[in-house]
């Protein structure tokens, strides 16, 4: 279904906009204005300040440039080519390259008045100041992902509880009929949300706003231990009484994920289980010894899972209607 961005809105408001406020301060080459907005309205509101920093810095360079090569040397399609020589590298080397595009206008809009005066240069100042300000105005607005975020977050954790049930399956009965997509379906979702999140940051200017990346961060590292934990599940070569334990430990971690930190109720469940894993007799057989192997991996890698979301502070203002249950 097609569907206009509010990006393309508020850049199509901004262009007329700033093409009607230079036409109504009557400065020549108005149209001039709308094509900065364009360049200024950037996807965060950290992104736009900085093309309209850019843009303003470059374009006062290219000015003075412009005084100095024109009026020194004449007006030439030689001299502009000359001029950008040596205009392009100063951009780059004051970390302003994204004003090339808008300066060169200013530098071509210079060139076709034929010379160089005070009122030109402030007419071309007006052009920008009017440009960038509308565009950081249209920037002001940005839509809250608040939404995006508790759809991705619901369904990387609704993800994880079928991984463990999956695994707690396969301990109880050593049969599985899983295909493992989800494990696709997850990998992707966090990259999308890690990739939202950071914008979210970047429309924060005044402060930084990033519980959301760090919980999709936190969900990528456990993540990277399911992964790793699934092929020990598999490798398990029979069921025992300790299979079971681990199973119901997963099915109750299953239960109880959400972005809420509480985890250190379970790593004190596994303390026990260690405990009770190292009170096993030992393996009389090569085939034991694998197995009990086997579980101490998994036990160690559900502790590692445990440990990363213990260090997470967790969305503690973020209720969106949830029941606070014990979390992991």
């Amino acid at each position: 279904m097609f569907k206009i961005g509010y990006r393309t809105i508020k850049t199509a408001i901004g262009v007329g906009l700033a093409i009607w406020i230079a036409q109504l301060l009557e400065l020549n080459s108005f149209p001039s204005a709308g094509i900065i907005t364009i360049l200024c309205i950037q996807v965060t509101k950290k992104q736009s300040l900085k093309a309209a920093f850019c843009r303003f810095v470059a374009c006062i360079i290219a000015m003075a440039y412009s005084f100095i090569f024109f009026e020194g040397l004449g007006f030439s399609p030689l001299i502009i080519g000359l001029m950008l020589l040596l205009f392009i590298p100063t951009t780059v080397i004051a970390g302003v390259k994204e004003g090339i595009v808008t300066s060169s206008v200013i530098i071509l809009h210079i060139y076709s008045a034929g010379h160089v005066t005070v009122d030109l240069l402030l007419n071309e100042v007006g052009l920008l100041v009017i440009g960038i300000s509308v565009a950081l105005i249209m920037n002001l607005y940005m839509p809250s992902m608040e939404k995006q975020f508790v759809q991705f977050r619901e369904e990387i954790e609704d993800d994880f509880a079928l991984i463990f049930r999956k695994m707690a399956q396969y301990l109880r009965t050593n049969e599985t009929n899983w295909d493992g997509s989800e494990l696709i379906t997850v990998s992707d979702n966090i990259a999308e949300a890690k990739v939202l999140a950071f914008r979210n940051v970047e429309n924060h200017v005044r402060r930084y706003d990033d519980l959301y990346y760090r919980y999709f961060k936190m969900r990528e590292k456990q993540f990277d231990i399911l992964e790793k934990m699934i092929p020990m599940v598999a490798v398990l070569p029979e069921t025992s009484n300790y299979h079971i334990r681990i199973a119901e430990f997963l099915e109750d971690l299953a239960e109880h994920i959400h972005p809420y930190n509480t985890s250190h109720v379970y790593l004190q469940k596994l303390e026990e289980m260690k405990e009770e894993l190292q009170q096993m007799e030992l393996p009389k057989t090569r085939e034991e010894f694998k197995t009990q192997t086997a579980l101490f991996d998994i036990v160690k890698s559900i502790e590692k899972y445990l440990i990363v979301k213990s260090v997470y502070k967790g969305l503690a203002g973020k209720k969106e209607g949830m029941k606070k249950k014990q979390l992991s």
